[in-house]
This record gives C-alpha cells, structure tokens and sequence, in this order.
C-alpha cells in the first residue's frame, strides 16, 4: 500500500495530510502535524499517553491507524483551549495540582473531557473507572478524580459540548 492523504478534521480545523501505510494517529499528528499534546508513553495502548477524542469517544492514538481517520473529527488537548481560555477540565486539573510532570496530562484531560461528555453527572467510582486507561507514574489518581468530579458540579463553568470543542 502506498502513502496517501488523508482529510479530516483537527481540533475543529479541515486539515489533509499525508498518511504513510501502518502510521498511527498519534505518529500522524506528532511527525506530520507538528502537535506535541498526544504524547508516546508506551506505543501499546497500554498508558493512555496519546489519548484523543475521535468523533466524540476516546481512542488511544497510538492503535488508530492513520489512514482510517478520513472525514472524521479529532480533538487533541489543544483543541479544547478557546483563545486563552482553557477547557474547564483543564483549569480543574491545574486547580487541584493534578499534574506532576504533565506526561499524562493531555491523555487524562482528553480521557476525562469524553467521559463527561457522556456522563455529566458521575459517582467518584465512575470518575475513577473512566480514568483507570490512563496511567499517572507521578501523581496518584485522587487528585485528577477530584478534580472531575468538581468539574461535573460545576465548579469551574458549563462543560462545552459539540462544536464548542471542537467534537
């Protein structure tokens, strides 16, 4: 199979690019795109590292091959931010100290903004349930599941839905 380009959308943008046969989202956003959000933690989906919004439900980018994304709708973490106005999951994990190394971040922010989306209203339980994908070396988990669930109160303003993020 040779290389071929690909359309989609990227964090709300139209964008094409050219996909190489086996190349993963994550290497396509990383090495084509030039975004460094989605990170390489373990190239397994083991980590959630390279965690995405694809058409609205979180994929591990690193088992997306590239050449399937055609017409679809990615959101990275950088997608979330509004001019400078960060996503209300992003000011809660920098609220509650959630981040150590950010390594993780992006993933747990793009794990956790999907799982809200679908479940505004979650138990600690689910919170954590949502997150156990994405794996925290650093910091422990407690804070990034307090840190969702004062999102879902509403603590840090209306969770953006659909084209407000991008989705």
């Amino acid at each position: 199979m040779m290389s071929k380009v690909v359309h989609f959308y990227l964090n709300g943008n139209p964008v094409e690019v050219i996909a190489k046969p086996q190349q993963t989202l994550l290497e396509l956003l990383r090495d084509e795109v030039g975004l460094t959000s989605p990170k390489c933690g373990c190239n397994r989906g083991d980590c959630g590292s390279c965690t995405v919004i694809l058409d609205g439900k979180a994929v591990k980018s690193c088992l997306v091959l590239a050449l399937t994304v055609e017409g679809k709708k990615v959101v990275t973490a950088d997608g979330l931010i509004q001019g400078n106005t960060l996503h209300p999951v992003q000011k809660a994990f920098l609220d509650y100290g959630a981040p150590q190394c950010g390594y993780c971040t992006p993933g747990m922010v793009m794990a956790a903004t999907a799982f809200l989306l679908d479940n505004p209203s979650p138990t600690e339980e689910e919170v954590k349930d949502a997150l156990s994908g994405n794996l925290c070396r650093c910091a422990g988990y407690q804070k990034y599941t307090d840190a969702v669930l004062a999102v879902a109160k509403g603590e840090f303003g209306p969770i953006p839905e659909g084209s407000d993020i991008n989705v």
